[in-house]
């Protein structure tokens, strides 16, 4: 399962984030560091369910009316202050929780309302520009550490006469998550001496930053929009990075008003309707709240997780299925599974995302829309219906 990890320095509204995409619950306060160990749960990501192209919608327990919800892993992990990659806070242990995930959500406060050690202060007189590439920073140079202090290891490997520098230096990254190819795809882009011995602190810092960008992609939550003065949301998505303005606390309040009867919602959508009865606080709340949606077209909330998983880790969705004709799997349940693959999967990947055996025994795939058998490369695209056929049963 995909993971993301939400990251941020403390009181930015990480565990708020966390609570509303999961539902789980979890220590909310305000103060520094109330998340200790990791919070791990499933959250979803929104796509188009292929039943809309059928006369009736599928019934399965994460589509809802042809929106479907694929579900990934979500990890909240403790907040970041300044010097975190030097163990300032709880930093190292902070970091040690990110080797595991995929893409990582940095979560800013974007009203200015904390400051650079996430305490409270009045809102609008903290920069929360300053907070864009400060995860990313502390990332890059608690990597940077880590090849520094196991460099010794790549230069007594480059003295065999098998030496490849290619292996050496994932030997040396495997635990952060960096495979071999990422590795390979990484050093072509760098200039670096071919002797290890050679390379300068400089050097194995470019490595550092060029491994955690590949292998770690950030999208930024703005959070806290409904409070945020709007200049604040106009310079943050003035950068290159990808930021998208989110109500944390607005995403909880529709989910649990929708979870109580009170609203008509579904994560992701653009608004919400009132179906029962409200008091006028309450009404005054959803009112802001639905002011926020009207701007940003939604609480972000959803559209961050399905920017990470979509745009920054180009997976699409496939779903695989045992009869072509009336896509459904072995006890007759239609579009049974969502698979998220990586952008030009074959069916044969799909194969061995549903099971090794699977894969093992995979013989051909059928195209269940177009009910025509597919080749062994051809790649598979978003919403594709595909039924398996293999020896495994």
């Amino acid at each position: 399962m995909i993971s993301i990890a939400l990251a941020g320095k403390p009181n930015a509204g990480k565990s708020t984030f966390y609570t509303a995409a999961t539902r789980a619950e979890v220590d909310v306060a305000n103060y520094p560091f109330t998340t200790i160990d990791p919070n791990r749960g499933v959250s979803y990501v929104r796509t188009r369910c292929p039943c809309l192209d059928r006369e009736e919608r599928c019934g399965n327990e994460h589509c809802r009316d042809g929106k479907r919800y694929v579900p990934v892993q979500l990890i909240d992990v403790a907040g970041l202050v300044p010097g975190a990659h030097e163990g300032r806070g709880l930093g190292n242990q902070f970091l040690d929780a990110l080797t595991e995930a995929d893409a990582i959500v940095t979560v800013v406060d974007a009203s200015g309302g904390t400051n650079e050690e996430g305490e409270p202060v009045e809102v609008g007189t903290h920069d929360p520009v300053e907070e864009i590439d400060f995860i990313e920073e502390e990332m890059d140079m608690w990597l940077a550490g880590i090849v520094e202090r196991n460099w010794e290891s790549v230069e007594r490997q480059s003295r065999t006469p098998d030496f490849e520098i290619d292996a050496a230096i994932t030997d040396v990254l495997t635990g952060f998550g960096a495979t071999e190819p990422e590795v390979v795809a990484t050093l072509r882009a760098l200039e670096y001496p071919s002797d290890p011995r050679e390379w300068t602190d400089e050097h194995r810092e470019a490595l550092a930053r060029a491994i955690r960008a590949r292998t770690k992609p950030i999208v930024v939550a703005a959070n806290k929009a409904d409070v945020a003065p709007e200049e604040n949301l106009d310079r943050l998505r003035e950068g290159e990075k990808l930021v998208i303005p989110t109500t944390a606390e607005g995403e909880l309040a529709l989910r649990q008003g929708s979870e109580a009867g009170l609203l008509e919602y579904d994560p992701g959508d653009t608004s919400f309707e009132i179906v029962g009865e409200v008091s006028d606080a309450q009404r005054a709340g959803l009112e802001r709240i639905g002011t926020v949606m009207e701007r940003w077209e939604g609480t972000g909330v959803q559209g961050v997780l399905d920017a990470a998983v979509y745009d920054l880790l180009d997976r699409f969705t496939a779903y695989p299925v045992q009869n072509e004709t009336k896509w459904t799997d072995g006890q007759g349940n239609v579009l049974p599974d969502a698979v998220l693959l990586a952008r030009g999967s074959t069916p044969r990947d799909l194969a061995y995302a549903v099971h090794s055996d699977i894969g093992d025994g995979y013989l051909h795939a059928v195209d269940a829309r177009e009910k025509r058998r597919i080749g062994e490369d051809h790649e598979l695209e978003e919403g594709d219906v595909v039924k398996i056929v293999s020896t495994a049963k």
